[in-house]
């Protein structure tokens, strides 16, 4: 394929994906402007206006709010300053925070260990990329990154910024990486996934509008992992995008290295809400002898892994993230 053919493809890809994003989008539920509590890192667990989409049945399902829909939110805006990359190979990506000025924000609170994290995917949520940008003195944001096929990205920024009565937000924009294009499928639904010799097993589910427990047991070599190291304070990062719109929950586990209580393994426990009914794949980032991993799951929400369709609407409530 010649240069020309290359990019008019391309454009046409990047068109029909968007143009599905927008139908599936569409599918689970019209945007709505809520004001709900959030369970996890997308939401920071405080009450604040969001863009939410609502789930099915006739509206019955309570939206709970869901971060990246926006590029600008509260007065701060996601500036990315390389919003077109080449395909292949580790690219630059710089970008800013802004304020309601147009400055860029210089001082954040950390969370996490970090003041500002970076989440990279496709739209087709084949490629996943949990990045760790660093910040110049004037408010600029560098990483390098590998995304390897070509397509539509969304990129997000999830940080709080410095300032008194300033929330934490999570800020999407969306990111074209050139090259030829070739549009994979969603993977199917399943309750185990491989990488790198380790197996993680996923039990419980999410739930449209309730919250519910996710379990993830990871082994290797059929053996539980039971040394899994603290990995930006936690045993396990959870970050869940829905297929369509890439709607973001970050989650975090039940209980942190160092409390007494949890265990570094087999199992890392998270409470999350979906915001509504649809289709959502998950990341799981966890770090053994020194290493990050990602593990990545299709689920549906209001659907065990394991038991079919909404298996885990029974279940009792409990209250309550490839580098």
């Amino acid at each position: 394929m010649n240069t020309g053919l290359k990019i008019t493809a391309f454009a046409a890809a990047v068109a029909a994906t968007f143009g599905t994003a927008y139908g599936v989008g569409k599918g689970v539920g019209p945007v709505t402007t809520t004001e709900e509590r959030s369970v996890g890192h997308g939401g920071h667990g405080e009450k604040k206006e969001r863009d939410a989409t609502g789930g099915g049945h006739g509206g019955h399902e309570a939206a709970s709010a869901a971060g990246g829909l926006q590029v600008s939110e509260g007065g701060y805006t996601l500036a990315l300053e390389t919003p077109r990359v080449a395909a292949g190979g580790r690219t630059k990506l710089r970008f800013s925070i802004q304020d309601e000025h147009g400055r860029k924000v210089t001082a954040y609170e950390r969370e996490h260990g970090k003041e500002l994290h970076f989440i990279v995917a496709s739209r087709d949520l084949t490629v996943y990329r949990h990045l760790h940008p660093t910040r110049a003195a004037d408010g600029t944001w560098s990483t390098s990154a590998d995304l390897p096929a070509a397509g539509a990205y969304r990129a997000f920024a999830d940080f709080k910024p410095a300032k008194k009565g300033a929330g934490a937000l999570t800020l999407g924009a969306d990111l074209a990486v050139s090259g030829t294009y070739a549009p994979a499928g969603l993977p199917a639904p399943a309750a185990t996934a491989e990488v790198d010799g380790y197996e993680v097993a996923l039990s419980g589910g999410l739930r449209p509008g309730k919250a519910g427990e996710l379990r993830l047991n990871v082994e290797k070599n059929g053996e539980p992992v039971t040394d899994l190291q603290p990995y930006l304070g936690a045993y396990g990062h959870l970050v869940a995008l829905r297929s369509g719109d890439l709607a973001y929950l970050h989650v975090h586990p039940n209980g942190e290295p160092g409390d007494s209580a949890t265990e570094p393994g087999p199992e890392i426990s998270f409470t999350a809400t979906a915001p509504s009914s649809g289709t959502y794949r998950l990341f799981l980032d966890f770090q053994h002898d020194g290493k990050v991993r990602t593990a990545a799951f299709t689920v549906e929400a209001g659907r065990s892994p394991a038991a079919g369709p909404a298996a885990d609407e029974h279940q009792e409530e409990k209250p309550g993230h490839a580098h």
